[in-house]
């Protein structure tokens, strides 16, 4: 069993560096996956999943067989591995996004996986090609381990909240891109007009749930909306209590320490992903009987 408080404290303020380095080093990583993956729809080819030790690329094809790159949050240590057992292992540490950067496509080198990628970040203001990037160079192992024990609990949580759900689905997936794990659930009609403006954008009707470390809103938080978005949406009422519409961004928020705080975290956390699934699907008009389970 994963060690220590399953929903521990992430101040921003406290770890906002390793945070910032963090979210290039995944970008790196998870430009690899999308460069040699065939594509999906919704991006779905892009994303990384959470496992037991920490996120994982999942296979990627390369020639006659696969391989697989790892942030392993328990041992601090990069990991990559081949389907004919050869494995590069990279240290997790205080270094710069340049000196990670080629690091990896040197070890990717030593494993016979040739790869050119788009060094210039997504989805953040000011981006620092890869190779260029002296600035963020942190990385705090107490906060990056505390940041896998929330994304761990915060992935069980969605898994149940997508169990129960009969229509289309995407999986719990981490995007590199805004630094966020989430779960889409799909009324299985277009979207009119198609939701712009992410990576991750789609062109059906959907509610999203996830989970935010605090790029943006200046703490951790969860997140959740529809799109398109239902007239009244709003105003629904959602659980638990200290959840609120943000103006300013179009979704719910529930901010993490509301989450940690609470007497059962992980039943907070469903009430608020059930209570906005529940208002949009309503004003939306979904066929909620024919989309969900027991």
């Amino acid at each position: 069993m994963l060690s220590g408080d399953p929903w521990p404290p992430l101040p921003l303020d406290e770890w906002q560096d390793t945070c910032k380095t963090l979210h290039m080093w995944l970008q790196v990583v998870g430009k690899i996956r999308m460069t040699l993956s065939p594509p999906l729809n919704h991006w779905w080819h892009v994303s990384l999943y959470v496992n037991a030790r920490g996120l994982s690329t999942s296979p990627i094809p390369y020639g006659d067989g696969v391989f697989e790159i790892q942030f392993d949050f328990l041992e601090h240590r990069l990991e990559m591995v081949t389907c004919g057992g050869a494995r590069e292992v990279l240290p997790l540490q205080p270094e710069s996004v340049a000196a990670f950067y080629a690091k990896v496509m040197e070890a990717l080198r030593g494993l016979g996986i040739e790869v050119s990628i788009n060094t210039k970040p997504q989805e953040i203001p000011d981006p620092i090609p890869f190779e260029q990037d002296f600035t963020h160079a942190s990385y705090d192992r107490e906060y990056a381990q505390r940041f896998f024990r929330i994304l761990v609990s915060t992935e069980k949580a969605m898994q149940q909240f997508r169990s129960s759900y009969l229509g289309k689905s995407s999986p719990v997936q981490f995007f590199w891109g805004s630094m966020d794990l989430s779960c889409v659930r799909f009324s299985g009609r277009p979207a009119v007009p198609p939701r712009k403006g992410r990576i991750t954008g789609n062109t059906h009707e959907e509610v999203a749930v996830g989970f935010w470390p605090g790029a943006g809103l200046g703490a951790p938080a969860f997140y959740a909306y529809a799109a398109p978005q239902p007239a009244g949406l709003e105003e629904a009422r959602i659980q638990p209590a200290a959840a609120a519409w943000n103006k300013q961004i179009g979704e719910f928020i529930l901010l993490y320490d509301d989450v940690r705080k609470a007497p059962d975290p992980a039943a907070a956390l469903r009430a608020f992903f059930d209570s906005v699934y529940t208002a949009a699907a309503e004003r939306g008009h979904w066929d909620r009987a024919a989309l969900e389970g027991a």
